[in-house]
Parts: structure tokens; C-alpha cells; sequence
């Protein structure tokens, strides 16, 4: 597994601000949360359109940063109580974010075994849950416009999940239009376009579905192309030997009837060459499953960490400037040892990494 050490210029400049939290954010500085169920669309009724919203009790704080993470269960199964969602939201509300668990549309029970052999219902799938997540993200916008009932910063909102979960926050992020998508042997431009087109059917227009960031728990995305210089940072945790959703690319739950998916090990060498920022964390010898046991799981555990970590320097403070709106015209120029000589990555050294916008990044990568 590697190590990133990096010394960024932007969180020198940040850490003055940092130190107004006083361990919010990074600590779990309260000791319980309350949920709350909401249904987040105007267009459905019904439990795949339910989201637990978890606030931590005794919090006053009305400009939060707020978290959307969404469950696995291979678009057929799962659900937002599950134990990984519980505890990932518990953990994170716990420290000030607001944090919500998401159910989202499924494949139904007797519609499984077509759905796991017909690639034109498993795009049709993955987009509906793409969707419903885009109408979830513009509800506690469009709530921040009507009274903010949950007390969250609107300009700071991230997507995540486990597994199906993590392949749909990734979709909601990447795939930027319908011109993305084939037309051949499946047209998902169509498909997308009879759900309403590429923000949705599932409601609450008129707000953005915009994310600061993406978190990736053993998820994927179906085409590296759609990885682009003006996307938003994405953190990710995978087992090496994760082939459900694989790790490097391969049909998904490692059936030849499934399209394929990319994991962390092609994602991540693609965000460092576009300069997007990113990080990784490598689970060796783990497969798939690391996630679903929620806390009773010492990688799930260190991955809550690794999330958090990201985040936190992510996270505007005073009105400063995010990272996030710095990327969005960042891309790596090229990568100098401490000689000046452009080289390419390299394990145990101290390289460079100078971008378009005149940011440099100093990293060390352990092996």
C-alpha cells in the first residue's frame, strides 16, 4: 500500500482558519445524534425516495457542511439503514456535518435475473439511482432557500456510498452530459432522456445538483473517459482484490452479462494526470465485503478516517476561498524532482507537482 504525504500550499495558508473548529469536523465532539426521515422528492412518494437526515443533538451551528452517502446492495438490494450507513452517518454527525442516508430506486425482486443479463436495464438502473441522488442533493438546496430546517451550507455538499452506493455519487459527479453515453448496442443517451434527461425526473427543480466531492467506498465508474479536468475531488477506499466492483476494470459482480466498471486502481492515476484532487487508500488483500460491517470492521473504521481527513481541508471557513472552486481550472503541467528535473511519479522521493493555475504541490509517495 502507498502512502501519500502531501504538503499542500493552500492548507498552510488555511491552517489559521482551521483553528476556529476546535476539533469540529475532525473530532467527534458530540456524543449523540437524532434522525430524522424525510421524503426528498416531489415526484415520488414511496421508500425509495426516503432519507434519514442525522444532526448531532445540542449542535447550534446553522452553516453546515452537509454529507449524502447511499447504500449498496448491487442496485437490487440494500437499504438506508443499513449498518455501514448508520455508522458512517452517526460518525460524521457526530463530529458537526449534517449527514444523510439515502435509499434510491431499485431493480425489483422479480425483475433481478433479467436485470443481471441486459446491459440496457442495468444503464437504465444505474441512471435512475443517478438521478434520484441529483433530486436529493437540490431538496436540501432548495430547503436551504426555504428556511434551512437543517442548518446546512448549501455551497458544501458531498456524495457518497458503498459498492452501488459509490458507483452512483461517482456517476452523479462525472457523467457531465448525455452526450457522454453511447448510443450503441445501448442507447443510454435515450434512456437517460425518457428519466427526464441529465438532471432527472425525481424533482425539486430549479436548484443545483452540484457536489463539492466525491467518496468512493469500493465504488466505480463505467467510463474512465468521463474523468475531466473540471471535476470535483474524489477520495476513495478499495480492497486490491475487489472483483464485484473490480478494482481496476471488469464486469460488474464479476458476471460477463454486467457492463463494465472502474475502480480506485484506473480512476486515481487519471485524477493525478488531470491535476483533479484526490486520494486513495489501498485495502491489501481485502475484497469487496469490508464495508458492509460497518464499525465491528477495523477497515471500515480507518477508511471514516481517511474520509475525514480528506474533507477537512476541503471544508470552507470565514469565507474563504474552497479548494473545490480552485480545481475547477487546475491541471498538472508537470512533476520535477527537488533538482528541477521533470520526471515522472517515483516512489520515496520528494517530487513537484507544478499546475496551470500556479499551484505547486509538494509529495512524497511511500511505498
Amino acid at each position: 500500500m502507498k502512502k501519500i504525504i502531501l504538503f499542500n500550499l493552500l492548507l498552510i495558508v488555511s491552517t489559521p482558519l482551521f483553528s476556529q473548529c476546535n476539533g469540529r469536523y475532525d473530532n467527534e465532539i458530540f456524543s449523540s445524534v437524532t434522525k430524522t426521515t424525510v421524503n426528498y422528492s416531489d415526484q415520488f412518494s414511496d421508500n425509495e425516495h426516503k432519507a434519514d437526515i442525522y444532526i448531532a443533538d445540542g449542535d447550534t451551528e446553522t452553516n453546515r457542511p452537509l454529507i449524502i452517502y447511499m447504500h449498496g446492495g448491487s442496485f437490487y438490494a440494500g437499504d438506508k439503514a443499513d449498518t455501514d450507513c448508520v455508522d458512517f452517518c452517526e460518525s460524521f454527525a457526530k463530529r458537526g456535518y449534517v449527514c444523510v442516508s439515502l435509499n434510491y430506486r431499485l431493480v425489483p425482486l422479480t425483475q433481478i435475473i433479467s436485470f443481471l443479463t441486459s446491459a440496457s436495464e442495468q444503464y437504465n438502473e444505474v441512471l435512475k439511482a443517478t438521478m434520484d441522488a441529483k433530486a436529493a442533493v437540490r431538496f436540501f438546496r432548495k430547503d436551504a432557500a426555504n428556511g434551512n430546517t437543517y442548518g446546512i451550507d448549501e455551497n458544501t455538499i458531498f456524495i457518497g456510498g458503498y459498492s452501488a452506493g459509490g458507483v452512483t455519487a461517482i456517476h452523479l459527479a462525472y457523467l457531465d452530459s448525455i452526450s457522454d453515453l453511447p448510443t450503441s448496442p445501448v442507447n443510454a443517451q435515450n434512456l437517460l432522456t425518457n428519466i427526464g434527461g441529465i438532471e432527472g425526473d425525481a424533482g425539486n427543480d430549479g436548484y443545483s445538483s452540484h457536489v463539492s466531492g466525491v467518496i468512493s467506498f469500493a465504488g466505480g465508474i463505467h467510463d474512465l473517459n468521463w474523468i475531466d479536468d473540471t471535476d470535483e475531488p474524489i477520495v476513495s477506499i478499495q480492497g486490491d482484490i475487489d472483483n464485484v466492483v473490480n478494482f481496476n476494470c471488469g464486469p460488474g459482480l464479476n458476471n460477463p452479462g454486467v457492463v463494465n466498471l472502474c475502480g480506485l486502481n484506473e480512476i486515481h492515476p487519471i485524477a493525478d494526470n488531470l491535476g483533479l484532487i484526490n486520494d486513495k487508500l489501498i485495502l491489501p488483500n481485502t475484497g469487496h465485503t469490508w464495508a458492509a460491517g460497518g464499525n465491528s470492521n477495523s477497515d471500515f473504521l480507518q477508511a471514516i478516517e481517511f474520509v475525514k481527513d480528506f474533507l477537512y481541508p476541503l471544508l470552507p471557513f470565514n469565507n474563504s476561498t474552497s479548494i473545490t472552486s480552485e480545481n475547477t481550472s487546475k491541471k498538472l503541467l508537470k512533476i520535477v524532482d527537488v533538482l528541477g528535473r521533470e520526471t515522472d511519479v517515483q516512489t520515496n522521493q520528494t517530487l513537484f507537482y507544478i499546475y496551470s493555475n500556479g499551484h505547486v504541490e509538494k509529495k512524497i509517495i511511500l511505498q
